[in-house]
């Protein structure tokens, strides 16, 4: 039985929400599946991938074939890696321990590069902030301008007025 690591989803329209699982080829896209290895939102950012590392290196080692956007995801999360790890350590190329050292050394400088996206992108979100508030400051301004200007057009206005009753009183 060909076994696939592939995503099925979840979620309303236009919000898609992912399951990871391993499943039979020959079964539908929603449908059975072996085991469910991880879940995958990709509506926020970044999106948010949550893996059970070993279990998917568990079904790679088996010949569970991913997809190519499950292969995308397991890179990303580091099983692909932690598989080709173990493959020297059967082979006898590393230790395990050699192994463990240098996947917790990807793991760690991932999860700074991961953190420094994060934020890069509050800062953007801060700066757009601050941008917007500037922008409305600006046209609060210019409608206060507006209206200073029309209140003292409106009171000329009425003092003129004024002094064209004055001068038709005095004239009687």
């Amino acid at each position: 039985m060909p076994v696939k690591i592939r995503l099925q989803r979840h979620g309303k329209k236009g919000k898609p929400f992912y399951w990871i699982v391993a499943a039979d080829a020959r079964a539908k896209r929603d449908g059975r599946f072996l085991e469910k290895l991880g879940t995958y939102n990709p509506t926020a950012n970044p999106a948010q991938i949550d893996l059970n590392v070993d279990g998917a290196v568990k079904w790679l080692q088996n010949g569970a074939q991913p997809t190519d956007t499950a292969k995308a995801i397991l890179s990303y999360k580091g099983a692909l890696l932690k598989n080709h790890l173990a493959g020297g350590v059967k082979k006898g190329a590393l230790t395990e321990e050699q192994a463990e050292e240098k996947f917790n050394a990807w793991l760690s400088k991932k999860e700074g590069s991961v953190s420094a996206k994060k934020d890069e992108l509050a800062k953007a979100e801060a700066d757009a902030k601050a941008k917007a508030l500037e922008a409305e400051k600006e046209v609060n301004a210019k409608r206060e301008a507006e209206a200073k200007a029309l209140e003292a057009a409106a009171a000329a206005e009425a003092e003129a007025q004024e002094v064209t009753e004055e001068a038709g009183n005095e004239e009687e």
